[in-house]
């Protein structure tokens, strides 16, 4: 999948969209700190998004023919799994047959309906303060290691919900409690009270990591696919 790293679209220094790729832009030296987190034994709500055949992000069935994951994340020939926590076996695959974005937020439509569990959007974004969990294969280092092969997840603390996503849309921001989000975890989703507020979009690779914000695009996302 080709990525280009993300260029001046926040105001502070993150180093850049999270989904994995050839060429990404460098992580910034320092402490290696889901990086951090723990595994996930059952999400059936989970979608792992290969572009090309390639594993290159982290997404969430809405409906039994949707996936929500992360524009960044749209390229090539597209395909996901759905229904495991490991993201090359397990559940069963589909194609992806048409693809919507708005700001940094992409709804896949699959080429048939699966049978699984899906998340429950919320409407509102969640409290300044609140913890919060995000989910994702994403790489466990900066180098030397590709994405996790488990589900990993991580507990963040709410700091804003007015920062911006990897196309100027509205993000809810996030510092580590004890993860944080890296490479593969980008359209991986963030919950509150048990509902989907985020997308994984932006990161620093240190604490900050800043999620599309799901009630901003709620609308858009009930006229496209109907949740």
């Amino acid at each position: 999948m080709r990525l280009r790293p993300l260029l001046a679209v926040l105001t502070t220094a993150l180093a850049g969209v999270l989904a994995t790729a050839s060429g990404a832009a460098a992580a910034p030296a320092g402490p290696q700190p889901i990086i951090g987190g723990g595994t996930v034994s059952s999400a059936p709500w989970a979608a792992a998004v290969f572009s090309n055949g390639s594993f290159t992000c982290s997404g969430s069935v809405i409906a039994s023919q949707w996936v929500l994951t992360a524009r960044h994340c749209v390229s090539g020939s597209m395909s996901v799994r759905v229904g495991s926590v490991y993201y090359a076996s397990g559940g069963v695959t589909r194609t992806v047959s048409a693809s919507y974005t708005r700001y940094d937020l992409a709804l896949l439509r699959l080429s048939s309906a699966v049978s699984t569990s899906t998340v429950t959007l919320a409407s509102s974004n969640p409290p300044v303060g609140s913890t919060n969990s995000i989910y994702g294969w994403g790489m466990t280092c900066y180098s030397g290691c590709g994405a996790s092969p488990q589900l990993k997840t991580a507990s963040v603390q709410v700091t804003s919900t007015n920062a911006t996503d990897a196309y100027g849309g509205q993000a809810i921001r996030s510092t580590r409690i004890n993860g944080n989000a890296w490479r593969g975890d980008s359209g991986g989703p963030q919950f509150y009270n048990g509902r989907q507020v985020g997308v994984a979009s932006t990161a620093d690779g240190y604490s900050i990591q800043n999620y599309g914000s799901v009630a901003y695009n709620r609308s858009w996302i009930t006229s496209v696919a109907g949740v």
